[in-house]
């Protein structure tokens, strides 16, 4: 197979969570540029309509779900809502995503500091949306035997990132063997499940501090070049 034809989207049917910003909108973005038709979910829905009203400016054939994906039963819904609409489904990507505050070098992000309820909402975001979102793709998916599921890791899923909060870590670690497990059932169904495990990106995460100076300072002394 020739890469262009490895590569090619063009005319898939695409769902991509946390798509108003950051990572999610940038994938969002280059799956449309390049001939996918891309369902943008996000909580935050006037956002979503602006990137959205970006995309569409050039042609991009792009829709919108204003959609919590804490709430799974609507999470399972607008998934369904894409696939029974367009009658297949692609390429489902379970990018979104939220910090869970400082890492241990603070005091409010030690240890011993850590509410449990800001470590359910991280779990509930990061980990259990992207289970209840690899379950309801691969639900349309291995009828058909095709499909891709990505999902975002982060290197501090992989290793400690002393500037990210536990909860962050623990969700990030936890959804790359998530992957690596759904990647071993679903193979046989020609179902492709990968994780992407980025380093710090300019994002609105954590509230947009890595644009802080002095946090993007600290940041880079963690990146050896």
């Amino acid at each position: 197979m020739k890469l262009e034809q490895l590569f090619d989207v063009r005319g898939s049917i695409s769902i991509v969570t946390g798509a108003a910003s950051g990572l999610g909108l940038a994938m969002a973005e280059v799956m449309a540029d390049n001939g996918a038709s891309v369902a943008m979910f996000d909580v935050d829905a006037g956002g979503l309509e602006t990137a959205a009203a970006k995309l569409r400016a050039r042609g991009s054939s792009v829709a919108t779900t204003a959609v919590d994906v804490r709430d799974s039963d609507a999470l399972r819904r607008a998934i369904d809502d894409v696939a029974t609409r367009n009658g297949r489904l692609d390429v489902v990507f379970a990018n979104a995503g939220i910090s869970a505050g400082p890492g241990h070098l603070t005091e409010v992000g030690n240890l011993t500091a850590v509410q449990l309820p800001s470590w359910q909402n991280v779990l509930d975001i990061n980990l259990t949306s992207v289970f209840v979102t690899m379950q309801a793709a691969a639900a349309h998916m291995k009828p058909r035997k095709s499909g891709r599921i990505i999902v975002t890791s982060s290197i501090a899923g992989l290793r400690s990132e002393v500037i990210c909060g536990y909860a962050y870590v623990a969700t990030k670690a936890a959804v790359a063997n998530l992957v690596r497990h759904a990647a071993v059932e679903l193979a046989p169904y020609n179902i492709c499940v990968n994780a992407i495990a980025p380093g710090t990106f300019l994002t609105n995460i954590a509230g947009g501090k890595l644009r802080d100076p002095e946090i993007a300072r600290q940041t880079a002394t963690l990146s050896p070049m």
